[in-house]
């Protein structure tokens, strides 16, 4: 299931990354794997929750807790099956949906229509609508602000070295909040709202202390010569923006830890928790750190086995992307991401990112835009949910066949 989930959704998250060519390879693999893990154990427990326990009443089914296990497995091989098969396809759909919806056809499948916890599927459902746009908002609005102050001008990349700080602060901002709001929390740690503020701000400041040492590592002059086009700027300028680039991935893939391996895990956990409990249904057990392990393991397999069709899709095919485009994009989605799982809400990584990359599109023009891709991702989104419930109804009945 999370090798499907890496060589989709952790592609997906990568590919602004990768396809503005803003990192290597090499760098890809070390920030994947570093961040994945990081922000699937620092931040990622209430989402996982909101997935285990938030759909519908498991304890509706405590007298028959083999009957859950059956469901749990069948969500597990309906969002694998899906995701393997997008992935092939190269597109870019959304494990968040995927299990959702698998969930709700199981409770279906098993109780009946009213065990769905409707409300909370509609506050999901929701997000789903809105974190797109508001990530397309944030990105559109962001990328304008790096035309007024930097491309636009007459001395971009003067401006972009001026500008840069400010930009790394933000992103080190976006990437320590949800650690020290929810994460450490997670952890079992509790700190006072003026101490999480303190460790976030100075997690920003040392993000912008790394960013500066690494730009003025470049080399570029604050002034250029009087014989430096306008063109030889801007692409001094993209230097610095791939430079930033390093930090919003990082930020990203923190995001999609914290958010995606939870929901993958989620159904994991649930069969685990009945067998350790002897058949009971416990609500509130912790999520046991090697499920976790396991998930992350196999998203970064997954990424590197498969990853390349999702990241052609996102990362060329939508529309042309420089570091600074990919930067505006990667940033929006990755603080839309951040916020949602700080509330606990499973919001999609792939549905943000995809809308942060369609607002960077608008920002350039509706001609910058390859309206065919976008219309088949927007097909395969449509079709995920009840993909993932059609699945899992087959698959429930089959394991009911087997065992019983």
């Amino acid at each position: 299931m999370t090798w499907g989930v890496g060589a989709n959704d952790l592609a997906n998250v990568m590919s602004t990354t990768m396809g503005s060519r803003a990192i290597s390879v090499r760098q890809a693999i070390i920030i994947a794997v570093i961040f994945e893990f990081a922000g699937a154990f620092l931040a990622g427990g209430g989402v996982t929750e909101t997935i285990r326990h938030g759909i519908f009443d498991v304890q509706l089914l405590s007298s028959q807790p083999e009957t859950l296990i059956y469901g749990m497995l069948a969500v597990l091989l309906a969002g694998s099956t899906w995701m393997l098969f997008a992935s092939y396809q190269g597109l870019p759909v959304s494990i968040t949906h995927t299990i959702i919806g698998s969930i709700i056809g199981f409770a279906v499948s098993s109780i009946g229509v009213d065990a769905v916890n409707w409300d909370e599927v509609s506050l999901i459902g929701a997000s789903w609508l809105s974190s797109p746009i508001i990530a397309a908002i944030f990105a559109y609005g962001l990328f304008l602000s790096i035309q007024h102050f930097i491309l636009g001008t007459a001395t971009p990349l003067k401006n972009a070295i001026r500008y840069a700080p400010f930009y790394l602060f933000a992103v080190g901002l976006i990437m320590s909040i949800t650690t020290v709001l929810k994460g450490i929390c997670h952890l079992g740690m509790h700190l006072a709202v003026w101490s999480s503020i303190a460790i976030a701000i100075c997690t920003a400041f040392l993000t912008l202390g790394v960013g500066t040492f690494l730009i003025r590592r470049l080399k570029l002059k604050a002034t250029c010569p009087e014989g430096d086009s306008l063109h030889t700027q801007f692409i001094q300028s993209e230097r610095i923006f791939a430079v930033l680039m390093l930090f919003t991935a990082c930020a990203m893939v923190f995001a999609h830890g914290s958010n995606d391996v939870a929901n993958a895990v989620g159904p994991m956990a649930t069969i685990m928790s009945i067998v350790q409990h002897e058949g009971k249904i416990v609500i509130d057990n912790l999520m046991p750190h090697w499920i976790l392990f396991m998930g992350c393991s196999g998203v970064v397999i997954g990424f590197l086995m498969y990853g390349r069709k999702v990241i052609a899709t996102v990362g060329g095919n939508i529309t042309t992307l420089t570091p600074s485009r990919a930067f505006a994009a990667t940033l929006a989605a990755a603080a839309t991401v951040v916020f949602a799982t700080t509330t606990g809400i499973p919001v999609s990584a792939t549905q943000t990112l995809v809308g942060a990359v369609l607002g960077v599109g608008l920002a350039r023009g509706i001609g910058a835009l390859n309206l065919r891709v976008i219309r088949n991702i927007f097909m395969s989104w449509i079709i995920t949910l009840p993909a993932g419930a059609l699945l899992t109804i087959i698959y429930f009945h089959l394991f009911q066949f087997l065992f019983k």
